[in-house]
């Protein structure tokens, strides 16, 4: 069983230094909106996947004054597996002088960080960075999953299969690479600035790539469907049937052999589309997850309330799928979702995730997070930037003053 033990900030959003020792069991961070609870979730989640869950740009992460002075962030975690110990780092160094963004005329700058990954002090990439600390994430936008674009599914599934299998992120990371330089030669084809024949070698490749991810996908939904199935119906009551399917643009086929072999005619298939538009029409990058119930496709036809149901039984379902592929419990974070959730769903949710080692929560609603969690839980508050535990009976003093007030 794994859990974080230790989580350091420095010049992290918000946080320009902390030092946190983190017990097992349920954690509640709480206190008013934009003090930093949610940054905190935000910091363990980028040392599972090596990315931050809201920041479009990386620079987003770093305090204002760290970068103007050629400062550095970082955020460092210690994990507790067994009688082990694993320490994971990412850290973001600014330059010295950012560059001035002559277009604008603004002294703010344009800033390029050095990111750094360091797992018990060796020096790793993204991609061997994840999956040694294993964390599945709830959020208030996972009604993205249902009502969103398929990238935001996709991403999903991206990141699940990538905690649970090595290989996977790396595939994917070459795949990628290949589709940006496949629609580059396509560019140039359609400009006269390329010969037709050079296509072959990234054909070969986005098929090499693009194959075994397909497969792996396929292979994850086989198990993960269920298990989405089984906590919808726990959650709604058995009430709906919801089945969740994957829908490739390239269907696998029985081996990596036969779904390279389909991959091909795909791609055959799409050559005159593909030269009209410039961007490759096939592949991976096109999947898609169906979401279904009573064979009704509820990504058009899906309640506020279904949809809600639907999310949760996804992030349900990812924490029980990596902890039978890892035999090791994920680490659980609540981003404010409780207040979400009426009280059945609400009820049953915390029954699922109660049972894992490490339950991480966020919210603004210390009372309410009282009669959830009970004297069992341990309560942090946070009030700009600055995190302190709170004993049970100081924790029962600030329900008393917010009732008051």
């Amino acid at each position: 069983m794994a859990y974080l033990s230790r989580l350091s900030l420095t010049n992290f959003r918000s946080f320009e230094e902390l030092d946190l020792t983190l017990p097992q069991g349920v954690v509640v961070f709480f206190g008013a909106n934009a003090q930093g609870k949610t940054t905190l979730l935000e910091a363990i989640y980028l040392l599972a996947i090596a990315r931050s869950f809201r920041a479009e740009n990386e620079r987003e992460v770093v305090r204002f004054n760290a970068v103007s002075e050629g400062g550095q962030a970082l955020v460092a975690g210690e994990l507790e597996r067994g009688g082990d110990r694993l320490t994971v780092y990412v850290g973001y160094q600014a330059p010295l002088r950012s560059p001035v963004d002559q277009t604008s005329g603004s002294g703010s700058g344009r800033v390029s960080l050095r990111k750094e990954i360091r797992v018990n002090r060796v020096r790793r990439t993204a991609a061997e960075l994840v999956g040694n600390v294993n964390a599945v994430l709830f959020t208030a936008e996972d009604l993205h999953l249902v009502f969103g674009p398929p990238s935001g599914r996709r991403r999903y599934l991206n990141i699940l299969i990538s905690q649970s299998d090595p290989t996977y992120l790396k595939t994917l990371q070459r795949y990628q690479r290949v589709v940006q330089q496949r629609n580059q030669l396509l560019r140039m084809l359609k400009d006269g600035r390329a010969k037709a024949d050079e296509m072959a070698f990234w054909d070969d490749e986005l098929v090499r790539e693009g194959a075994s991810l397909v497969w792996r996908r396929g292979e994850t939904l086989r198990e993960l469907g269920p298990l989405c199935e089984e906590r919808h119906r726990f959650l709604s009551g058995a009430a709906e049937d919801l089945l969740v399917e994957y829908r490739p643009s390239v269907p696998p086929g029985e081996d990596i052999a036969a779904t390279e072999s389909t991959f091909r005619d795909c791609l055959a298939s799409s050559e005159q589309r593909e030269l009209a538009t410039s961007t490759t029409a096939v592949g991976p990058h096109r999947d898609d997850l169906g979401l279904l119930i009573n064979c009704v496709d509820m990504r058009a036809y899906a309640s506020r309330g279904q949809a809600r149901t639907m999310a949760l039984s996804l992030r349900l379902a990812e924490a029980a799928y990596l902890e039978k592929v890892r035999g090791d419990a994920p680490i659980v974070l609540l981003d404010d979702v409780l207040s979400e959730m009426d009280s059945t769903r609400r009820r049953r949710v915390l029954q699922q995730v109660t049972r894992f080692q490490q339950i991480l929560v966020t919210t603004t609603d210390v009372e309410q997070a009282g009669e959830f969690f009970g004297p069992s839980a341990q309560f942090f508050r946070v009030d700009s930037g600055e995190v302190g535990r709170v004993s049970q009976h100081e924790t029962a003093s600030a329900i008393r003053n917010m009732g008051q007030n």
